[in-house]
């Protein structure tokens, strides 16, 4: 079974009488949906409704894991604890850094399946600790592969809105379950539909170039690479002026490389097909 050591990802344990109603009131996900050994994708947002945060988020018991990049750990638990109050709640470090990934075969009793992968058809499992030599790599290019992103690598926090990232069609926002940091902005890009950034997959007959080379057509920027592998890698980028490349034609490149890029086939996103106007 392909597998994958994540050294930089760490875990934050959420404990207490409060702990669901504390994170409920915060974070993106509905948590009262959230299965048994389901890691559910997720963000703390700014008041402005942009990623302050991005995490997977499952349930353990009474408590609640949050897997989350090891270089902000100690900065999500300050903000959580800023806005803790009174709650019954306590937040502090889960064991050691790093993270084992699992993917082709059903879960072991204990693994957390990862319901990002899961949207697009992928079993991909969670285990805490090293369980295997698998280099990140591997796991990264299945990423690429299935359109999906992480913090870091792709996006810079406080740089996206959940909407670019895709969290809106993988379980990763509730638009149901009533008020969190930042739901009004969300709320209002999903009700009239004004989302124009989006996760790309990239493609090219060459290697590409690194990541963070902007992703232009007729000199107009799209955006820029994230992780890369090869001759394929990730990008959100703005759909409109995509759509316009295509329907005219015109050449899409990262630096002199010509690329193309498709929308994940689970998102059910197409590119607009009609001329956009320019904002």
């Amino acid at each position: 079974m392909p597998s994958a050591f994540l050294p930089d990802r760490a875990l934050i344990r959420v404990t207490g009488a409060d702990a669901e109603h504390f994170l409920q009131n915060l974070v993106t996900t509905d948590l009262s949906a959230v299965g048994r050994h389901e890691a559910w994708p997720g963000a703390l947002l700014t008041p402005q409704g942009k990623i302050l945060f991005d995490f997977l988020i499952w349930r353990d018991d009474a408590a609640f894991l949050i897997e989350t990049v090891e270089a902000v750990q100690e900065a999500l638990i300050r903000r959580l604890t800023l806005y803790k109050l009174r709650a019954a709640v306590e937040i502090s470090v889960a064991g050691a850094a790093g993270m084992t990934v699992f993917w082709g075969e059903d879960a072991a009793a204990d693994d957390i399946r990862d319901m990002r992968f899961a949207a697009a058809g992928v079993t991909l499992l969670r285990r805490a600790g090293q369980h295997s030599d698998g280099a990140a790599a591997a796991y990264h290019a299945l990423r690429i592969l299935n359109g999906i992103v992480e913090s870091g690598l792709d996006f810079e926090l406080q740089d996206a809105f959940p909407h670019d990232v895709l969290l809106d069609l993988n379980r990763g926002v509730s638009f149901k379950k009533g008020c969190y940091v930042g739901q009004e902005v969300v709320s209002r890009m999903q009700h009239r539909g004004t989302a124009r950034r989006r996760v790309v997959i990239v493609s090219s007959a060459e290697p590409l170039p690194e990541t963070g080379t902007v992703i232009t057509a007729g000199g107009k920027p799209l955006g820029q690479l994230g992780t890369v592998a090869g001759s394929r890698g990730l990008a959100i980028v703005r759909t409109d002026r995509v759509g316009d490349a295509l329907a005219t034609g015109t050449d899409i490149l990262t630096g002199d490389t010509a690329v193309s890029l498709v929308l994940p086939a689970w998102s059910g996103l197409s590119f607009p097909t009609t001329a956009s106007e320019e904002a």
